[in-house]
């Protein structure tokens, strides 16, 4: 992208139906990993109005009460009140999961020469628009997001945002759509979310011309998965980087990391994370690939879109040489054998400041730095 350009990222509460899922998902795999953090776990969520469906492949050593932890979920979200139209105690509860495919198993079975689970490419990107190297109209959509999530309302939000130059310029317009109570006006919604919502977010970014949609569809009532519903893997692009990086396609939650869907993500944003934090590039987007069964990457690619003080392609035997890509080698770096899955699963998987997001470190800047020379 050159020039002045417009560009639109999205984030979604932890009540959008969706991510309802994501979390049931993820919730069900830290309960496993709690008990036994060898456990295989391939599971995927559906919610619709009063019923929840969990399905997968789970091989491990020990028991959990899968409805106990569904419903405990739910409940943490918010449905907790039978008015919502999805309720966590009332909601009827559907569980179909069975071992893993032998197939499969055999080929990520050895713990020390882990092979990779499935085939496929993953991507990482970092950039320098924000402290927490992210875009910046993901960013601030996450953080509009969680403001939303502590004035306890669900809703789903999109920012387009305006460059110029490359360089992020103004908030051109702001979408926020947030389900409310019947007795309150459009008025008064518009009123409190640009003034409790918007403006402490967003700041300086906006200015007298930056346009505002709130509610644009007039009434947002009925929410939840009583008016949507919602499925596993359909926020890949609010999970990652607002569509501003590229993805590969499989999404992350429900998926214990000898998926590379998972894991080799994570290893992917922070190996481009250090690249930028080491000044190298100014922009970083890295793509790995995997065959299923196959240990090592398949191929390593980088693109600095021309802000790299080394080439891309020296980049690339950099990150070779220097970071541990087998399965194996990226679940013990990352330390990722952990119940920490649940809270990955709102307001996206990077630029997280939490001690457990592992693949946000930049410990590797320095190396880096003195690796790619003067």
């Amino acid at each position: 992208m050159s020039g002045n350009f417009l560009f639109t990222s999205e984030s979604v509460t932890e009540g959008h139906p969706d991510k309802i899922c994501d979390q049931v998902s993820d919730a069900l795999l830290d309960a496993f990993y709690r008990n036994d953090p060898h456990s295989r776990v391939a599971v995927e969520t559906l919610v619709t109005t009063g019923l929840c469906i969990v399905a997968g492949e789970v091989t491990t050593k020990h028991y959990v009460d899968v409805q106990d932890v569904i419903r405990k979920t739910i409940k943490e979200i918010g449905y907790d009140n039978k008015d919502y139209g999805f309720n966590f105690d009332s909601c009827g509860v559907m569980v179909a999961i069975h071992e893993q495919s032998p197939d499969i198993a055999q080929a990520v079975i050895k713990e020390d020469d882990l092979g990779a689970g499935d085939q496929g490419l993953m991507f990482g990107f970092a950039c320098n628009e924000t402290e927490e190297l992210m875009p910046l109209p993901i960013a601030l959509a996450h953080k509009l997001c969680m403001r939303l999530s502590e004035a306890r309302k669900t809703g789903e939000i999109g920012w387009l945002r305006e460059y110029e130059n490359k360089k992020p310029k103004r908030v051109h317009t702001a979408v926020v759509s947030t389900q409310h109570d019947p007795e309150i006006s459009n008025e008064e919604i518009t009123r409190v979310i640009k003034e409790k919502i918007i403006k402490p977010v967003c700041g300086s970014w906006l200015d007298e011309n930056t346009i505002f949609h709130i509610n644009p569809s007039g009434r947002f009532v009925l929410g939840g998965p009583a008016g949507d519903t919602g499925v596993t893997g359909r926020k890949i692009i609010v999970d990652t980087y607002g569509g501003f990086g590229r993805h590969g396609g499989g999404c992350f939650s429900g998926k214990d990391p000898s998926k590379v869907d998972r894991s080799a993500a994570y290893m992917a944003r922070y190996v481009a994370k250090n690249i930028v934090a080491a000044g190298i590039a100014d922009v970083c987007e890295v793509q790995l690939a995997y065959a299923i069964g196959v240990a090592e990457p398949v191929s390593v690619h980088v693109d600095t879109s021309g802000t790299g003080k080394v080439s891309d392609e020296r980049l690339a035997a950099i990150i070779r040489k220097g970071f541990p890509l087998q399965p194996a080698q990226i679940i013990k770096h990352l330390n990722l054998r952990r119940p920490i899955y649940k809270k990955t699963a709102a307001y996206g998987h990077f630029g997280r400041e939490d001690i457990d997001f592992t693949w946000e470190r930049t410990d590797k800047s320095e190396e880096l730095r003195k690796e790619a020379g003067p």
